[in-house]
C-alpha cells in the first residue's frame, strides 16, 4: 500500500532557522498540529485542510533539487505515521534530512541519520507542559559531518528567557547539543535577548528568523 500524507505546502527556499540557517533547503510542510502556541506563525497547517500526496510524489518533487537538505516540518510532522517511511526513503537516497518537531511526541522512531531540531515550548507559548523530558535522552550527540541534533526555544518575554535558562542549568542540555534562543518579535526585542545572553553568559545561539528578514511580506512558502 502506498503511504500517503496530508501536505500543507512544498517549497524551495533559504533555511531561516537552526544551525542550518542560510543554506538553500527544500521544505515539506505537513498538515496538522496537536499544539496551539500563542505565537504560531503557521496556523494554516491546522486551520486548513492539506493536500493528500503519496510518498513517491513527494520524493519525485524533492528529486528536482537533488543537492540540498530536505526539512520535514509542520504543524507537527510526527502526527502522521507515513512520515517515517518518507524519512527512511530520503535517507536511503542519501539526502540530508532535517526534522523540526515540537517535542510533544516521542522521538524513538526517527531514523538515526535524520537531524532533529526539537522545540522546547516556553510558558508564554501556553504549551510548556506538553514537552516530553524523555525526549532529552533520545536526542543524538552525533559528531560526524560536524552536526548534531539541536534544541530551539522560542521566547516571548524575559520571563521565558529565565525559564529556559533554568531548564538548561538543570538538564545540562547545552553541553550536549546546540541550543538556539529565538525571540518572538515584537514581543521580545532581539537586542534585549542579546543583552540577556551576554549578561548570563549562556552558551546558546541567538537566532533570528532569516526568512522573515529577507521576505517580510511572505507568510507562506518562505
Amino acid at each position: 500500500m502506498t503511504e500517503r500524507l496530508q501536505v500543507s505546502e512544498l517549497f524551495y527556499s533559504i533555511q531561516g532557522e537552526s544551525t542550518w540557517a542560510g543554506l538553500p533547503c527544500l521544505f515539506v510542510r505537513l498538515s496538522g498540529c496537536n499544539l496551539r502556541c500563542a505565537y504560531c506563525d503557521a496556523s494554516y497547517t491546522w486551520q486548513e485542510p492539506g493536500t493528500e500526496m503519496a510518498k513517491d510524489e513527494i520524493l519525485a518533487w524533492a528529486a528536482r533539487v537533488p543537492n540540498v537538505p530536505v526539512e520535514i516540518t509542520g504543524g507537527e510532522p510526527l502526527l502522521q505515521a507515513a512520515v517515517y517511511p518518507l524519512m527512511r526513503a530520503l535517507v536511503r537516497q542519501e539526502r540530508e534530512v532535517l526534522l523540526e518537531t515540537n517535542g510533544s511526541l516521542v522521538l524513538d522512531r526517527v531514523p538515526d541519520a535524520v537531524r532533529i531540531i526539537m522545540d522546547i515550548k516556553c510558558p508564554d507559548s501556553g504549551m510548556a507542559d506538553h514537552h516530553l523530558p524523555d525526549n532529552f535522552g533520545l536526542l543524538r550527540q552525533r559528531q560526524e559531518r560536524g552536526s548534531r541534533d539541536e534544541i530551539k526555544f522560542v521566547l516571548s518575554s524575559a520571563a521565558d528567557f529565565h525559564w529556559a535558562r533554568e531548564l538548561l542549568a538543570r538538564t545540562g542540555l547545552a553541553a550536549r547539543h546546540p541550543v538556539l534562543f529565538s525571540p518572538v518579535r515584537p514581543l521580545l526585542d532581539p537586542a534585549t535577548l542579546a543583552g540577556l545572553l551576554l549578561e548570563h553568559q549562556l552558551p546558546v545561539r541567538l537566532q533570528l528568523q532569516l526568512h522573515t528578514l529577507l521576505w517580510p511580506e511572505k507568510t507562506r512558502g518562505a
